[in-house]
């Protein structure tokens, strides 16, 4: 498929569309998980949902994995998969105790930790728009926990989800770190299965083991769901998509999960939104756009201008140009 795109390149528009289709997936995802956790525990959930994510992608990609996987791509891809694990696991227990637009929104924080994250881990300084993106999620989720009837609270739920959003903050920033020189769909693979052995794990360890025999067709279609389209067909649309559209609309089309994450709770789950969580929302987002795009438009209108100076100076047309000029008359 990637190849066909590639052969016969469409419309900027149509791979925008795709990283649409793939946020509304995962928006989609939360909705499902919400309305799954409830009757099947969630380190389970993960356990399954992954396992079976990273067996069709192994499937899809033997003859790569065959010629190519190595004990690099092994270490990288376990360290990944358990960040992976992490981060699902403690987004599906947050969602046994807090609404499916709480924790599209609350999840989606990780663009805004991922500047101050990376500067502890001895990365660059985050610049003015990530602190003003950082104030205005505050402001959000400040929001947020005046929403409900009792005043001022985050609860349990609340609180996990926000520690999933850290863990996937994590799992950002390494997977940039291990991406050079490594094969990112075998990378796919091996953190998927390991998620999933975790999930297995875990679930054993912690859980209840659910009764599989006794599983309703809606339980099953969920997993598929979540196996099937939120795991392997959403990746398979981003990673299409950002091999044409510029990182940063790419980014906010991306960051629209959460709002189809709120439309389908909504829409589904029957969720109402007060007008202080709406402004929570509307926070939180607008520190999503400020994080993500802001500076990559910046940079790009900066390498812009740099460009047109250099070709001015070398047509001796720049004010420096002039100059130059005009001491060489003297």
């Amino acid at each position: 498929m990637t190849r066909l795109f590639r052969h016969a390149p469409a419309p900027l528009w149509t791979y925008k569309a795709l990283l649409l289709a793939a946020a509304a997936i995962w928006g989609l995802g939360t909705v499902v998980i919400k309305a799954t956790v409830d009757t099947f525990p969630p380190a389970w959930l993960v356990g399954v949902r992954f396992t079976a994510a990273g067996i069709i992608l192994g499937i899809v990609l033997l003859p790569r994995l065959k010629r190519s996987l190595d004990l690099d791509h092994l270490r990288k891809g376990t360290a990944l998969g358990a960040m992976l694990f992490l981060s699902y696991w403690s987004n599906s227990t947050g969602l046994t105790d807090t609404t499916a637009s709480n924790s599209a929104f609350l999840t989606s924080l990780y663009c805004v930790i991922i500047p101050f994250l990376g500067w502890a881990l001895r990365g660059p300084r985050p610049t003015r728009c990530n602190i003003a993106a950082a104030l205005a999620c505050v402001a959000g989720v400040g929001c947020v926990s005046f929403a409900g009837a009792s005043g001022f609270s985050l609860g349990f739920g609340d609180l996990v989800t926000l520690l999933s959003a850290l863990f996937l903050s994590f799992h950002v920033l390494y997977t940039a770190r291990f991406a050079p020189g490594c094969d990112m769909a075998l990378l796919t693979v091996v953190q998927f299965l390991v998620a999933g052995v975790l999930g297995f794990a875990s679930g054993a360890a912690f859980e209840p083991v659910p009764n599989f025999l006794a599983l309703g067709p809606d339980t099953w279609t969920s997993l598929g769901y979540l196996a099937v389209f939120a795991s392997c067909i959403a990746l398979l649309l981003q990673n299409i998509a950002v091999a044409h559209v510029k990182p940063a609309p790419a980014s906010l089309f991306l960051a629209t999960e959460s709002v189809f994450g709120v439309t389908f709770s909504v829409a589904f789950l029957g969720e109402t939104l007060s007008p202080l969580l709406l402004a929570g929302f509307a926070l939180i987002f607008a520190g999503i756009v400020i994080s993500e795009y802001v500076p990559l438009r910046a940079a790009r209108r900066s390498a812009t201008h740099d460009t047109t100076n250099a070709e001015e100076e070398r047509k001796g047309e720049s004010p420096d140009g002039w100059q130059r000029v005009a001491k060489g008359r003297g």
